[in-house]
């Protein structure tokens, strides 16, 4: 940091602004596609305000809009220590090893959780033991009494909402169909890919009736999501490694629109992240599943992506950094400043940004 607190260039600290508290949206629209969407030109930092319903308006026959198809999963349980009942908030990451017994999780709170430590969840039949301590609340847990994971967090489990929603720890009915995209088919995430939740299947339906072709890709969407940036600076900075896959279709589809010059319109950063990973030199998609570690901040030369739908997101956050990488810092966080004196809604259930070559419908 400069003297006079003026961050320098690199640091974290030039990616923050300060947003009122109000507008942290604690709902969703009532609509999905009723949110507001503010257009920003990528290059000019022009602005123009609309609504998600309005999309077909900005994109061109031939245009593909890229979704992400994870679906999320109820990953949080509420469980208590055996030894003294106090609560324990665990979230189910992933699975590690081939049985489906060992789990990655975060636990709340962590420092009551050492090795050897045993939660009961469910009606009290199932336990978690914790078998490794990792850090920033991370854990190993060894499952018992479970049966098939995936059913068992239908019946116990609770939507991960983000906790600066207030109910998160309580999520209302709604929550179950509204942190969840339409078109959500695989299940992974521990978070929603918040820009696709604007979708309704009316809106994708004018959307391929006007010639937008719609290919969807997958990454389950980690914990890296909602962690705060920890370094300082941004060439310190590493987002966690996060699962996806494309298909072969897609890949066919978006390289051929590729080499008849056609845009690809991303839906959402983790949708970015993923085309921004398979992309090959030459423009073209690679198909194929992994795990991607790609870190996306300014100075990235983003080769997969034309144009992009997404949300408003948190100051100093890794999604806000990929925002900044394709538009630039200063054209974003002047269309924020725009955003919180118009009184847009931010975050998970608020509104939508469209950041393409212009904003003329």
């Amino acid at each position: 940091m400069a003297r006079g607190g003026t961050p320098e260039p690199g640091e974290l600290a030039e990616f923050d602004y300060a947003l009122p508290p109000s507008l942290i949206a604690q709902e969703p629209a009532e609509r999905r596609d009723a949110a507001r969407m503010l257009v920003l030109a990528r290059r000019s930092g022009a602005l123009h305000d609309a609504r998600v319903s309005d999309l077909g308006r900005y994109l061109r026959r031939g245009d593909c809009l890229v979704v992400n198809d994870t679906r999320v999963l109820p990953a949080r349980l509420l469980g208590w220590l055996e030894s003294s009942e106090r609560q324990v908030e665990v979230l189910l990451l992933h699975p590690v090893g081939p049985t489906g017994e060992d789990w990655a999780a975060l636990l709340r709170p962590a420092r009551r959780c050492p090795v050897g430590t045993t939660v009961a969840l469910g009606d009290g039949a199932a336990r978690a033991t914790v078998t490794a301590q990792e850090e920033l609340g991370r854990a190993r847990l060894r499952l018992a009494g479970v049966g098939a994971v995936e059913p068992f967090l239908e019946l116990h489990g609770l939507p991960p909402l983000p906790p600066y929603i207030r109910r998160h720890l309580k999520p209302g009915g709604e929550d179950w169909a509204r942190y969840q995209t339409v078109y959500a088919a695989r299940p992974g995430a521990v978070a929603a890919p918040t820009a696709g939740l604007h979708f309704t299947p009316e809106l994708l339906a004018a959307l391929e009736a006007q010639g937008v072709e719609l290919h969807r890709v997958t990454l389950h969407v980690g914990p890296g999501t909602f962690r705060p940036v920890r370094a300082a600076r941004l060439a310190e900075h590493r987002v966690e490694a996060e699962r996806f896959e494309v298909s072969e279709a897609t890949a066919a589809g978006l390289s051929r629109a590729r080499r008849e010059g056609r845009r690809v319109v991303a839906v959402g950063t983790t949708t970015a992240r993923v085309l921004e990973t398979v992309v090959r030199p030459n423009g073209s998609f690679a198909p194929g599943a992994g795990a991607t570690e790609l870190t996306i901040v300014p100075g990235h030369e983003f080769r997969a992506v034309d144009a992009l739908l997404t949300n408003f997101h948190l100051p100093r956050s890794s999604l806000l950094l990929l925002v900044c990488a394709f538009a630039g810092r200063e054209r974003v966080l002047r269309a924020y400043d725009h955003a919180i004196a118009a009184g847009y809604r931010f975050y998970s259930y608020g509104d939508a940004m469209l950041i393409k070559d212009g904003v003329r419908p």
